[in-house]
């Protein structure tokens, strides 16, 4: 787990989150530059449409022998429930903010959401070289926000790739690796579900502890929905079947579920033989452990 950095991008509404991510994939070669087209995360076609962010779309990056595990957040004001609930899967936040416009009302709230999970946050003033960049006037918003020093304020431009390896550099060296007991019984955060016409259910997950490997059988805790993991794997930005996703890391699991009420956002999976367990007598030690 000390080689995995979960972390998202916040921001409000076109201060160039999609951008960073675009530009970060292009410097990891996580995406060759003939591959890449603007905005590469937002697959959905309203989304390309409108220019925004709706759905969220982990993507890992390896950079200097680290997996960065990259959430997209929405930063329209009518999707502060896909931030929030992007945010638990992470251990960092990288704040982008606009240095010709400052911070705006949703990047406060977007913040304070951040601030709750006791993220460590990474502050970038973006589209530094626009003519209308006021950087110290947006630094000191920045300053005030957080109470960090200027030094610790990254300047960039998404846009041109200005000072992008620091920002991947800070990543690396400031947000913590994820922790987990890798022994105990299994637990993933579900942050994202969709259904797919033709694979069915697919869950966004971050596992807690344990592992999830292909085949197994698993169980939602909320629903009691049980299913098999019919495919396992990480997204860079395509999807990439892996034997097993482990303890910290961030995925993709392949359900055999019909529908996405049985797998909610916001639920834990779980593994069928540790419910097996429980309904053999353990119950209280292995409940214990999954709650």
């Amino acid at each position: 787990m000390e080689n995995i950095r979960n972390f998202c991008i916040i921001a409000h509404i076109d201060h160039g989150k999609s951008t960073l991510a675009d530009r970060m994939m292009e410097m990891t070669g996580t995406v060759e530059k003939r591959d890449m087209k603007s905005q590469l995360l937002d697959s959905m076609d309203l989304e390309r449409e409108k220019g925004i962010t709706i759905k969220l779309a982990p993507v890992r990056m390896r950079y200097k022998n680290v997996d960065l595990n990259l959430i997209d957040t929405p930063g329209h004001v009518d999707f502060s429930y896909e931030v929030s609930r992007s945010l638990q899967a992470c251990e960092g936040a990288i704040l982008v903010v606009d240095a010709s416009q400052g911070i705006q009302a949703q990047t406060l709230s977007n913040v304070y959401l951040a601030m709750e999970q006791d993220l460590t946050i990474i502050p970038v003033l973006n589209k530094v070289d626009l003519p209308a960049a006021d950087i110290p006037r947006v630094s000191r918003q920045v300053i005030n926000l957080l109470g960090c020093d200027e030094n610790e304020i990254i300047h960039i431009s998404a846009k041109t790739g200005q000072n992008v390896d620091k920002v991947l550099d800070a990543v690396v060296d400031k947000i913590p690796a994820p922790t987990g007991e890798v022994d105990d019984p299994t637990r993933a955060l579900i942050f994202d579900s969709y259904y797919d016409d033709y694979r069915g259910v697919i869950l966004y997950v971050r596992v807690v502890d344990g592992r999830i490997k292909k085949g197994e059988s698993i169980r939602m805790m909320a629903t009691g929905a049980n299913g098999l993991a019919l495919e396992v794997g990480h997204l860079n930005p395509a999807m990439q079947p892996d034997p097993s996703l482990e303890t910290g890391e961030i995925g993709y699991i392949v359900t055999s579920l019909k529908t996405t009420r049985e797998a909610r956002v916001g639920d834990t999976v779980t593994l069928g033989r540790y419910l097996i367990k429980i309904k053999k007598g353990n119950h209280e030690s292995t409940n214990n452990k999954l709650n």
